[in-house]
């Protein structure tokens, strides 16, 4: 059985703006900008009835509309739409566990944290992990590290502080 190839995975708005890229594909920075452009305007303007795949450009891009955003994945034509839409599902759904309801402000303003999230789930365009609690349980320890290095951050910025004065 052949493993689905992700070439990249885009979140787009309903205007248009991109909230994340990660590209498993070698594209320059011009050749991105042409592929969002491109893509970004054939899949908002798709009717809401229409199925969520589209031939392009000897690629088929599966795409999944959740509220305001548009997640999408590119996959070669050859390969199993419905596993990309259910690796799309998948994320969705650690984010709405991970966030409490994910909107685009958390996407906005904690892009690190989606970036991270999908970094757990595909390694290289593949699936690596398919478990939500592994996921959410590396998210927690990860965020335990974080705040405990700010707290030491922070002590040894006020003991720096205080011997300095």
């Amino acid at each position: 059985m052949a493993l689905l190839q992700i070439h990249f995975v885009l979140l787009i708005s309903r205007q248009g703006k991109v909230r994340l890229t990660k590209w498993y594909s070698p594209h320059s920075q011009k050749e991105r900008s042409k592929i969002i452009r491109e893509l970004s305007g054939v899949i908002i303007n798709r009717g809401p009835k229409l199925c969520n795949f589209v031939q392009w450009k000897g690629l088929k891009a599966v795409y999944r509309r959740y509220a305001g955003l548009y997640f999408c994945m590119c996959i070669d034509e050859g390969d199993n739409e419905l596993e990309a839409l259910d690796i799309i599902h998948h994320y969705v759904e650690i984010l709405d566990r991970y966030f409490g309801s994910v909107c685009e402000l958390d996407l906005i303003f904690n892009f690190h944290k989606a970036y991270y999230i999908l970094d757990e789930i595909l390694i290289a365009g593949e699936l690596q992990e398919s478990s939500k609690r592994t996921v959410i349980r590396l998210m927690s320890t990860h965020d335990s590290l974080v705040d405990m290095a700010k707290e030491q951050g922070s002590s040894i910025s006020n003991m720096i502080a205080h011997v300095t004065k």
